[in-house]
């Protein structure tokens, strides 16, 4: 679920020299050359379930080069169209870094141009005229002068994300094993649990700009066949909630699409707009080869390939010993009987509100402002320690004018 782009900027965590750095590197983007900075790391099979088509092998090693090698202060300069032509691999300003989106756009600009002024000269008939030249020109032996227009049209930025994807595996340890233990019990490939790894890094907070939310980054029109979406709940935004959500999903993309390649790639493209794939092209490798139509563009075409390469550049840093994974909050469930304000439970339960929010990131903010309460039947996580108050009725005194309610938490 996310936009065709030759970059993505994010949010950020400590400030640079702007000028400076940006000077610096627009000047170095002239003068390095960086390709031999491409080592690939050899994909395989996973199961019958999720299979690597020859067609793709190249598309999931270069994802497992952007989530395992690539740093997020590189940009990769590739064809959009075949992953295997790099043309460079950039210095530029940590996207994690406060306005390093604003900077580092002149930056990817110089280069892509640089890089269509070589290939344009090149289709002029010219002969290479530097070492840079010359590996480009031996990229395209052979080519017509079409073949070098179009590619002078097709070149992208990829940041690197190694920094960002350990980051997401860190995080991951808090969710992975129930997500897990969810697929298992829609009798869908535990694989799958793998998937946020591409959609948000296993941020729970994580919100696309076009509206995608959460863990899963369901849109609110998708996500509301699924999940409660409105003033007061959104359950987007809470991990195992929307891991029901999405088991959901791609259990009826599978039973529609009747392969995970296809039903994959629908949690990006859409379940209808893949059904008319399927039925104009066939299957999933002759989708990925030749399917034009619609927003079907590169994001959607290397859905798949992104999942196959997360999946397995995940597993190899899980086996880091060095490596501390953010470990499961126990907690325990209630079920309101009537309606209760934050406030109060926080009160009779003797749990901080911060921590209620915590445990409940789906409760949006106007019940912890006080403006709404939290309505009858809903489950409420809170800590262990709460448990055994869970088996008590609470008296709760809604309001001056009201007589006390009983309140009861099963």
């Amino acid at each position: 679920m996310k936009s065709d782009s030759s970059y993505t900027f994010v949010r950020i965590r400590h400030a640079c020299t702007p000028k400076f750095k940006a000077s610096f590197l627009i000047a170095a983007i002239l003068f390095l050359n960086l390709a031999g900075n491409v080592s690939y790391l050899g994909a395989t099979v996973h199961n019958k379930n999720f299979p690597i088509a020859p067609a793709i092998q190249a598309n999931v090693t270069f994802w497992e080069k952007i989530y395992s090698t690539y740093s997020t202060s590189e940009a990769v300069i590739h064809d959009k169209h075949d992953l295997t032509k790099i043309y460079g691999v950039i210095p530029i300003i940590d996207y994690l870094l406060p306005g390093a989106g604003q900077l580092n756009k002149p930056i990817l600009e110089t280069a892509k141009l640089r890089y269509s002024a070589i290939l344009n000269h090149l289709a002029q008939g010219n002969p290479p005229r530097s070492k840079e030249e010359h590996r480009i020109a031996a990229m395209y032996k052979g080519a017509r002068k079409s073949q070098l227009l179009k590619a002078r049209e097709s070149i992208r930025a990829q940041i690197g994300q190694k920094e960002r994807f350990r980051e997401g595996v860190i995080r991951s340890g808090a969710y992975l094993s129930e997500i897990r233990r969810i697929f298992r019990s829609y009798n869908l490939p535990e694989e799958l649990a793998y998937l946020p790894h591409v959609e948000s890094s296993f941020n729970p907070d994580a919100y696309s700009k076009v509206g995608a939310s959460g863990l899963w980054q369901f849109t609110r029109s998708t996500g509301k066949a699924y999940m409660r979406i409105d003033n007061l709940i959104d359950e987007r935004q809470d991990p195992i909630i929307a891991s029901h959500a999405a088991a959901k999903f791609l259990k009826k993309n599978h039973t529609l699409l009747e392969s995970w390649p296809l039903a994959l790639t629908a949690y990006n493209y859409g379940t209808s707009g893949m059904m008319r794939a399927k039925r104009d092209k066939g299957s999933y490798e002759k989708i990925f080869l030749g399917y034009q139509e619609g927003y079907f563009k590169f994001a959607s075409r290397n859905f798949y390939p992104e999942f196959l390469a997360a999946l397995r550049v995940a597993q190899k840093i899980e086996q880091d010993p060095s490596l501390r994974r953010h470990k499961p909050t126990p907690t325990t469930t209630v079920r309101l009987k009537k309606h209760a304000s934050v406030a109060t439970i926080s009160r009779n339960f003797k749990v901080n509100i911060n921590t209620i929010k915590a445990l409940n990131p789906a409760i949006k903010a106007s019940a912890f402002q006080g403006k709404q309460r939290l309505p009858q039947g809903y489950q409420l996580k809170l800590p262990v320690t709460a448990q055994n108050q869970t088996k008590q009725a609470i008296t709760i005194k809604a309001n001056q004018n009201i007589t006390k309610n009983r309140i009861y938490l099963q």
